[in-house]
């Protein structure tokens, strides 16, 4: 079932989304070469506690996981799509790191991943950041009352396939709330004119990934959570958590 979100639920859930946003922002600084991964979520939880905010990621376990996710971030490096684990590895020169981040405040959550470089920046992952960057956008622009969810994914999927870029299978956006992972889902592609119809007051998480090589097939590591390209190429992750408004889309997991 989709809830829709009061005006006042989503002003709330903006102050969750700035928490994310400055988490983000802090785990961004903090990336360096010979920085750890588990600095990187040192440095996002001490943003979380400082604002009293809890993290959905921590202690999360699906039906298909075999522990709890012991973190609150997920730092995904190189060929790493999502969901991977910060421990002990340090980033080294050139690594492609993806991170993603929630928070809950005062019972509401809000959901955003950035990708970025370290280092010295190769031409080709900077396209891929950009990619999936302006893939997030297109998508956010799609979120408007009268369109459906299949103009968001069509929205996102264009513009990844037009860069020559894969999708991965089965990985997407998704309602965000009073929980992480609400209905409706938000496919990375799809047909336009398809779907859910969008009302005021829904609330999503619009999260666009690219596949450098170009195929869509991924795999899961032994750790149970991260997923990595099939292929082994690099891969880039942006997301925003975005309430669908009468006055167009608003994005909550902005500064």
């Amino acid at each position: 079932m989709v809830e829709i979100k009061t005006d006042t639920s989503i002003e709330a859930m903006r102050v969750a989304g700035r928490v994310v946003a400055d988490a983000l922002a802090a785990a961004r600084q903090a990336a360096a070469v010979g920085v750890s991964l588990r600095e990187l979520d040192r440095a996002a939880r001490t943003v979380l506690d400082e604002a009293g905010a809890g993290s959905p990621f921590l202690g999360y376990r699906p039906e298909w996981a075999p522990v709890p996710f012991p973190a609150v971030l997920c730092v995904s490096i190189n060929d790493a799509v999502v969901h991977g684990i910060p421990g002990d590895h340090r980033l080294r020169d050139g690594d492609l790191v993806s991170v993603d981040c929630g928070a809950v405040l005062d019972g509401w959550v809000g959901d955003a991943a950035v990708s970025f470089t370290v280092g010295r920046a190769k031409p080709e992952d900077v396209r891929l950041i950009d990619t999936a960057e302006e893939a997030l956008a297109a998508g956010i622009a799609a979120a408007v009352v009268g369109n459906r969810i299949g103009d968001i994914a069509h929205a996102v999927g264009r513009v990844c396939r037009a860069a020559g870029y894969g999708i991965p299978e089965g990985l997407g956006g998704h309602g965000v709330g009073r929980s992480m992972h609400e209905d409706p889902g938000v496919p990375n592609e799809g047909r336009p004119g398809r779907g859910m119809p969008l009302r005021h007051g829904m609330v999503l998480a619009i999260e666009p990934m690219v596949i450098a090589g170009g195929r869509d097939d991924t795999y899961t590591a032994r750790d149970g959570w991260t997923v990595r390209t099939a292929d082994g190429s690099r891969a880039a992750h942006a997301e925003h958590t975005v309430a669908v408004t009468d006055d167009g889309p608003r994005i909550l997991t902005a500064s």
